[in-house]
This record gives structure tokens, sequence and C-alpha cells, in this order.
């Protein structure tokens, strides 16, 4: 198996961080984690720098302001040395058990760039942000001619020297149809892996909103259309 990096960026998750960061390195495959931290208000910073003494495999970069998720991923991603790179939410929603899965592919040569599915093969459910997540989904793949289920997923999957080849600008939720617009442009295909997901409420933190999904339809028009 290729080297794995594995890239979490954090904005007030401080209650999650712990137990995520167990489970990645659960993983045998991870060889490094570089965690984010978004210039969090809740003792984020403080449990990142705990944990650092805890996992030596742990590197830590903090902004100074709220920069958003894409502005986290990008720094992140120029700090990774593994030949494959993971984005992994700091939440509890996706399961780093499927890293075998998702690196696979890849592994085997058959892909450059994985995406993990939280809708391959099954039937979702009526809630508004599932219904704007597949409709997003078409909206990308009708501009990058790609065929995915799931564009807005959080498991995405990268050799890294195709991921740092990328002209990433996008500082916040636009980074997702932005990567896939850009690695459309290079002719690459992304190949899905079904992944298990337990969502959580907004009680719980779940971030994206609304205006979030107006923004990256936006995102959509203005880089997908590029990539046809």
């Amino acid at each position: 198996m290729p080297t794995v990096s594995v890239v979490i960026p954090c904005y007030n998750e401080r209650g999650t961080l712990a137990e995520i960061v167990r489970r990645v390195f659960e993983q045998p495959l991870v060889t490094e984690v570089v965690a984010v931290d978004d210039a969090s208000g809740d003792g984020t910073r403080e449990e990142l720098r705990r944990l650092e003494r805890e996992h030596p495999r742990l590197r830590t970069v903090f902004h100074e302001r709220n920069r958003g998720k894409g502005a986290a991923l990008r720094r992140g991603f120029r700090r990774v040395t593994g030949e494959v790179t993971i984005v992994q939410d700091a939440d509890l929603e996706y399961d780093p058990a499927d890293y075998p899965a998702l690196v696979r592919p890849i592994a085997e040569g058959r892909a450059e760039v994985v995406y993990g599915s939280r809708y391959c093969g099954r039937a979702g459910d009526a809630r508004w942000h599932v219904i704007g997540n597949r409709a997003i989904t078409w909206l990308s793949n009708l501009a990058t001619r790609q065929h995915l289920t799931d564009m807005e997923t959080c498991y995405k999957v990268f050799l890294t020297r195709v991921l740092r080849s990328l002209p990433l600008r996008q500082d916040r939720f636009g980074w997702d149809p932005e990567v896939t617009a850009l690695v459309a442009r290079r002719g690459i295909a992304i190949r899905e892996v079904p992944i298990r997901y337990r969502p959580r409420s907004y009680d719980e933190g779940k971030k994206i909103r609304a205006k979030d999904l107006v923004r990256v339809v936006g995102v959509i028009v203005a880089r997908g259309i590029l990539a046809l």
C-alpha cells in the first residue's frame, strides 16, 4: 500500500477531536495526520496541542482568523508527505474504517482520484440537504461530464502529486465543486466507492447551510464550465 496522509480541517470540534484522531490512527495504512484549526473559539486549539503530545505522527497548523474549509485544506495539503492524501472531517459522520476501500483503487493503479459515496447503491431520504446534495451533484456532473452520485462527500482521496498540481482557490465549501471541476479538466475520471455515514444534526454541530449550497452552485457554474 502507498504511504497515506490524512488532512483534518477543524472548526469548533473540541468534543469529537480526540475520538476521530484515535479512529484515524487505528488504521494501519495511515502514516501521518495534519490537523488544521481554522481559528476555533471552543478550545479546539488547546485540544489539538494536547493530542499532538499524545500522537507523535499528528502535526498541527493554526489559522489566526477563520478562513473556511477550503483554505484550511490547502494549508494542510502543503504539509503532507504521503503518496496518497485523504480528506477527513473532524466530526464523527464518516468512518475511517473505510480507508482501505478508498485507497485500494489507487494502490492497484485503477484510479488517481477516489470519492467515498454516501449514496452509491442506496436510496436517500427526503431531508433537504440530501435532496440539495443530489441536485448539486447532478449539476456538477452536467458541467464536468463525471458520473458521480455524491460530489459533496467529505471523503475525497488523491494521489498527492495530482492534488498538488491543481490550482485550488476556493476558501469555503466551494472547495468541493472546484476540486471536482479541476480534476475533470485534467481528463481524470473520479472513481466512487460506497462508504458508511452517520449524519449529525445542526444541534450536534453540522455546519453547512442552505446559503452554502447556493454558493456551491455559483462555483459549479464558474469552474465547471471551464472543464467542458
